[in-house]
């Protein structure tokens, strides 16, 4: 797995409450733009990390939760026989089309997301195996519609700049 950050903004402070921003959105989007499109295909959750007040860092539990727990053995058991497949996001693009079925309902906003964000081949398949993943969390068998618009959400930065 592999880990990337990055500002939200050319002075760091977009969507802070601690701070107001000084950039304007035409200078957030020049910014944000600086990732290639490849790159950021490569990523598989985008998310804005917030400034967290003090006491909730202190505050913060050890250790995991018992649903990642189950979710990491429903994947061993999944791709058990299956070399150099450990996880969701090990899998290539049969088994993504083998482990990732949903549902029209779920086609539908799949196919929303491809058109209006423009999602490639390989941002489509990373949203599907995450969505395999929340579904696993959520101890669901089949993917359903509110685990793709979930990991839908976390493609933050295939939007505009400013957009929503």
């Amino acid at each position: 797995m592999r880990t990337a950050t990055m500002n939200p903004c050319m002075c760091g402070h977009l969507g802070d409450t601690a701070k107001a921003c000084s950039c304007t959105p035409k200078l957030v989007e020049r910014y944000r733009s600086r990732l290639s499109g490849p790159l950021l295909d490569r990523i598989d959750i985008h998310v804005e990390v917030p400034r967290l007040p003090w006491r909730e860092l202190a505050g913060a539990p050890e250790g995991e939760c018992s649903a990642a727990i189950r979710a990491r053995a429903v994947q061993r058991a999944r791709f058990e026989g299956l070399p150099g497949v450990h996880s969701n996001a090990h899998m290539g693009a049969a088994l993504v089309n083998r482990f990732c079925r949903t549902d029209a309902e779920g086609k539908r906003l799949l196919q929303m997301a491809v058109q209006r964000l423009g999602l490639s081949v390989r941002a489509y398949h990373r949203v599907l195996k995450l969505a395999r993943t929340i579904a696993d969390l959520a101890g669901e068998e089949h993917i359903a519609p509110p685990h793709i618009a979930e990991a839908i959400q976390y493609r933050q930065l295939d939007r505009p700049a400013g957009g929503k």
